[in-house]
């Protein structure tokens, strides 16, 4: 192995690219970048039925999008390629006609009526679903006659005699399960791409990958790896099994519960390094009270010893604050990078246009939780009209014909006034004394006749964004 660690990250193109994925790739890249060692990346797309090239593209957007780059890959090159397992299937066949040669591993005729029958017999027998090994006694003169018939076949691991498989894990210790759990893998399918099984640990050696970091639902594969390892006479790397995301309820994040997709959170703007901040949390802590840190202050703390083991519960709530944080913080030229990549809402039916957005940035920053927020929170500033249907601009306790009374003079008033904040300001206040209204009862309809909610930035300043037509226009419509 080489002395820096080289770690991987090993994602399958069948859909949109998975947080968890994200999630199992922070962990990796922080161990190599802390540690002077290589960070790769290598797409497992030897399931053909389920390749999509869209989504392979996609993870890779997903990744550079994070900050997440790697040293090695599809689309860099090194050392180890090529890094599409779909591209190694030679390779993958020399390592498997070694096993059967070595009488570890055997080919299985079998078809997929008698394997059903066989899981129906250990269903029925209430015994764990297992090949029965039918296949283990063929002569070589039999295997090559199936062969020459055609007879498809896939190639099975010989799963040695014993009481137990271990090994080390670096956040759980000593993982121990008894060989009898243990099925004969598939090695090879009938349509000559290997399993996962084999390509990963074949992979991994040529690749000289010294820490394997993954999740924690690898586990129960993890002793079959080991005992592939020990087959090819070859060392196992440091593993390293990270504990799953989970809802609220404990169970395993899923889609039904909580966004998975990584474009997900890419189109309704939330910022990379806020994401990144978010999963560092959910499998390590910076230590003390601190949760807002970026990936290089992630760098200088981060440890293999600090990861925990415990179920870290993916709370949106959470993410959300965190999202605002980084938005607060953020100078335009950032932010307008990231809302270009922003999803309009379905249903809106306006644009927002770079200088109108600058303008208004300042004002709007500390009130996001998504940059999609600008679409949806603020839109008054980008149309021209206002939809006031459902907001009730009537103060409490003042009857329509009141607020038309007090309020029918002020566009007039607001139309003679220079548009300036200190004098738009004066002109509010001394609207309101000349007609005798309280401060809610006055500046809230304002806000509401000119935004249409409640919670817009602070008063004078957003009318000045407006513009003076805006306002009084959208004012006029309200009381006239």
């Amino acid at each position: 192995m080489s002395p820096s660690p080289r770690v991987r990250i090993a994602p399958s193109p069948t859909g949109d690219p998975h947080v968890g994925t994200a999630y199992t790739a922070l962990f990796n890249y922080a161990l190599a970048k802390k540690q002077g060692g290589s960070f790769l990346l290598r797409i497992e797309d030897t399931d053909r039925t389920r390749f999509d090239a869209g989504s392979q593209q996609a993870i890779l957007d997903s990744l550079a999008w994070l900050g997440l780059t790697w040293d090695e890959g599809p689309d860099k090159g090194g050392s180890c390629g090529p890094y599409m397992q779909s591209e190694r299937t030679d390779t993958y066949r020399k390592y498997v006609d070694q096993l059967v040669a070595s009488e570890k591993a055997y080919p299985c005729f079998c078809d997929a009526e008698r394997l059903d029958q066989v899981r129906a017999k250990c269903r029925e027998e209430k015994r764990q679903p297992k090949y029965d090994r039918h296949c283990v006694g063929l002569s070589s003169d039999e295997v090559e006659s199936k062969k020459k018939n055609g007879e498809k076949y896939v190639v099975r691991m010989l799963v040695p005699e014993g009481e137990s498989v271990s090994f080390e894990d670096g956040i759980r210790g000593l993982v121990e399960i008894p060989l009898a759990q243990l099925d004969d893998q598939v090695l090879l399918k009938s349509d000559g791409f290997p399993t996962y099984h084999l390509a990963n640990v074949v992979d991994d050696h040529l690749m000289q990958i010294s820490h394997v970091i993954r999740a924690e639902e690898w586990i129960s594969s993890t002793p079959k790896h080991v005992l592939l390892y020990k087959a090819f006479g070859w060392d196992t790397p440091a593993w390293v099994h990270l504990p799953l995301l989970r809802n609220k309820d404990k169970s395993k994040i899923s889609k039904r519960k909580n966004p998975v997709s990584l474009l997900y959170y890419k189109d309704r703007g939330f910022l990379p390094k806020a994401l990144v901040n978010f999963l560092a949390l959910m499998g390590w802590s910076y230590g003390g009270d601190k949760e807002i840190f970026s990936l290089p202050e992630m760098l200088e703390k981060f440890e293999l010893s600090g990861l925990k083991a415990g179920g870290p519960v993916f709370d949106m709530d959470k993410l959300l604050w965190m999202n605002q944080q980084y938005i607060q913080n953020i100078e335009w030229g950032e932010f307008w990078e990231n809302f270009k990549n922003v999803i309009k809402p379905e249903g809106v039916c306006f644009d927002v246009e770079k200088s109108d957005l600058e303008k208004v940035f300042p004002l709007i920053k500390e009130r996001l939780d998504t940059l999609q927020e600008v679409y949806t929170r603020h839109s008054y500033f980008f149309v021209n009209e206002l939809d006031l249907t459902d907001v009730d601009i009537l103060p409490k306790k003042m009857e329509k014909e009141t607020f038309q009374e007090k309020f029918r003079p002020l566009p007039d008033a607001l139309e003679a006034c220079d548009w300036q904040e200190e004098a738009i300001d004066a002109c509010l206040k001394a609207y309101k004394e000349e007609h005798e209204l309280k401060p809610r009862d006055f500046f809230m309809p304002i806000r509401l006749m000119t935004s249409g909610r409640k919670d817009s930035p602070p008063l004078v300043p957003m009318l000045l964004e407006l513009g003076k037509d805006k306002v009084v226009a959208r004012i006029r419509a309200c009381v006239t």
